[in-house]
């Protein structure tokens, strides 16, 4: 068995920046045919120009525009074989403070179009009777937190659609996964103030922010074969953090 990826077709929907876009280039490093999406038309093709990829637009949160571009990948290279539904809002709230836009807007991202997503995907692996999902919760999903009940909710199903998923597909030879970050550094973290990272690397086993790059190998690990015999898993990669 191998870790490496080639002859494989993976789409990445929010691959454009964070854990997103380095899973991309560990797929593409491996071997595999990366198709990153993003909102952005131009910032897709550029990012997935940096790594040898292919870019697209998508909003995940419209559910024909994912039918669609899983549809126009099929189509140009003749298969699905992974999908990683990075594509996702962070907001937060308190909770006297949380109002139907925000519900909305985060159960419209972080849900619904990661059900779109593994529908399309998984439409197009059963025709192979072959393929791997791996979804993004979060380590807040498990055990929440202040002033992120709506983002914890959305996060929290993510880890039930893979596992919910992963009993229908097995049949199909489709494994579903989940991987639920702890505190990574990307964009998001840098907006944080030094005291409150501060608390986190104190509450971390490990003593340290997590790297993009560590989860996007996580991922990688479980669209290969070295995970063959993996499914319905939510693995944590947060470096011992207790929230």
């Amino acid at each position: 068995m191998s870790s490496q990826l080639t002859d494989r077709v993976v789409v990445v929907t929010g691959g454009t920046r964070g854990i997103g876009f380095a899973t991309a280039r560990a797929l593409a490093e491996a071997g595999a045919t990366v198709v990153l999406t993003g909102r952005d038309e131009d910032t897709a093709k550029q990012r997935a120009a940096e790594i040898g990829a292919h870019g697209l637009a998508l909003d995940v949160s419209d559910s024909a525009a994912v039918r669609a571009v899983f549809k126009s990948v099929t189509k140009e290279h003749g298969r699905i074989d992974g999908l990683v539904a990075s594509a996702g809002v962070m907001e937060g709230a308190l909770i006297g403070m949380i109002g139907d836009d925000h519900v909305e807007r985060l159960l419209t991202t972080n849900v619904a179009g990661t059900v779109a997503s593994v529908q399309a995907a998984a439409r197009a692996m059963m025709r192979k009777k072959t393929g791997s999902i791996v979804l993004l919760a979060s380590i807040v999903g498990e055990h929440g937190n202040a002033g992120q009940t709506v983002y914890a909710a959305t996060k929290a199903a993510v880890a039930s659609i893979a596992r919910s998923t992963s009993k229908e597909l097995g049949r199909y030879g489709i494994r579903v996964n989940a991987v639920a970050p702890g505190v990574i550094r990307t964009d998001l973290t840098a907006s944080q103030s030094e005291e409150t990272l501060a608390r986190v690397v104190e509450d971390t086993s490990l003593g340290r922010l997590g790297e993009p790059a560590e989860v996007a190998s996580v991922i990688r690990f479980l669209l290969g074969d070295d995970a063959a015999f993996v499914t319905g898993q939510v693995l944590g990669v947060d470096g011992g953090l207790v929230l």
